[in-house]
C-alpha cells in the first residue's frame, strides 16, 4: 500500500490555513485547495492518514460541482494541474487529482445540513424530542427510516471543536431572513438532485452538508460536496429501515473507534494497518459506484 500524503508544502506560495484535511494557500482573488489524506474522527486528526483518500475527495466534489452547476454555482475555476499558473504548474506531481483552483469567496458561518433519513445525531434527538433540530417529524420513525421530505437542519461553523446545531430562525437572525431561505431552498434541491442520482447508481445519500460563499450578490457552493467526509452513504442494496445500515464513508473508522477506550480527545489512538487498508478500499469503491470512473492518479 503507497504511503499516504499527510501535509503539503508548496514551492513558492504561502500557506494561507490547514484544515482537519485540506491545506490552502493563496493565490489573492484564488484560492489552491489540496486534499490531504488525513482523517479526522469527533472532530480530532489521526495518526495515520488513508491512503488516496484526498484524491478520492477532491475527484467527488469536482463530478458533483460538474454534475449540479444546473443547480447552484460552484468555486471551481481549474483543476487540470497542467493549466494552474505559476508557481504552481511546475509542482503538478504532487497536486495532479488532489488539488483545485477556486475563486475566492466570503464564506458564509452556517453549516447547511440536510438530511433525508434518520441516523446519528438525528436519530438520538428524535429519539429525545420527537423532533431534530426543532423540526417536529412523526412518530414512529425506525432508525434509518426515510424521512417523509429532506430536512434542513443547520450548524455553526466551528473553528475549534464541534459545531453545534442550530434552528433556522437563528440562521436568519445571523445571515438575514432572504439569504437564510436561500441557502435553505438550495441546499435542500441540492440534495434532492444528487439523491436521486446516487439511488440510480446504488447507494444512498442519507444526510449530507454543504458550505457556501458570496461572491457579489451570487450564492456559490464552495468547500466539498457530497463526499465520504461530509456526507452518511448507505447501499441501497443493503439497506433495510429499523437497521443501522453498513456505511460507504468514513464512518467506518468512527464504529471502530468507537470500541476503543478513547475519550474522542487528542491524542488520537492508532489505526490498526487492515482498519487503513480496508478504509481505503471504501473510499475507492464509493467513488468508483458513484461515478462509473478511475481514479485519476
Amino acid at each position: 500500500m503507497k504511503n499516504p500524503v499527510l501535509m503539503v508544502e508548496l514551492k513558492g506560495v504561502p500557506l494561507l490555513s490547514r484544515g482537519k484535511v485540506r491545506d490552502i494557500f493563496d493565490l489573492g482573488d484564488r484560492l489552491l485547495l489540496v486534499s490531504t489524506d488525513r482523517i479526522s474522527a469527533f472532530d480530532v486528526i489521526l495518526p495515520e492518514g488513508i491512503p488516496d483518500k484526498g484524491k478520492v475527495l477532491n475527484q467527488v466534489s469536482l463530478f458533483w460541482f460538474d454534475m449540479l452547476r444546473g443547480v447552484c454555482a460552484n468555486h471551481v475555476l481549474e483543476a487540470d494541474v497542467t493549466r494552474f499558473p505559476e508557481p504552481l504548474s511546475g509542482q503538478g506531481d504532487l497536486l495532479s487529482g488532489r488539488s483545485m483552483l477556486v475563486r475566492r469567496l466570503r464564506m458564509l458561518p452556517v453549516e447547511c445540513v440536510v438530511r433525508g433519513y434518520l441516523a446519528g445525531s438525528g436519530l438520538k434527538e428524535y429519539r429525545d424530542s420527537g423532533s431534530v433540530c426543532g423540526i417536529k417529524l412523526p412518530p414512529g420513525l425506525r432508525e434509518a427510516e426515510r424521512l417523509p421530505e429532506p430536512i434542513f437542519t443547520p450548524t455553526t461553523k466551528a473553528g475549534t471543536g464541534h459545531d453545534e446545531p442550530i434552528t433556522f430562525a437563528e440562521v436568519e437572525r445571523r445571515i438575514g431572513a432572504d439569504l437564510a431561505r436561500r441557502l435553505r431552498d438550495t441546499s435542500l434541491e441540492l440534495y434532492r438532485s444528487a439523491h436521486a442520482y446516487a439511488e440510480s447508481r446504488g447507494i444512498l445519500i442519507a444526510d449530507t452538508k454543504f458550505e457556501f460563499g458570496i461572491d457579489g450578490d451570487r450564492l456559490v457552493l464552495g468547500d466539498e460536496a457530497l463526499t465520504p467526509d461530509s456526507s452518511r452513504f448507505w447501499p441501497a442494496a443493503s439497506y433495510r429501515p429499523g437497521t443501522n445500515p453498513p456505511s460507504l464513508d468514513k464512518q467506518y473508522v468512527r464504529d471502530y473507534l468507537e470500541g476503543m477506550r478513547w475519550n474522542k480527545k487528542p491524542p488520537a489512538p492508532h489505526l490498526a494497518p487492515e482498519i487503513v487498508e480496508r478504509a481505503a478500499a471504501k473510499y475507492l469503491d464509493l467513488y468508483r459506484q458513484l461515478t462509473g470512473r478511475e481514479l485519476e492518479s
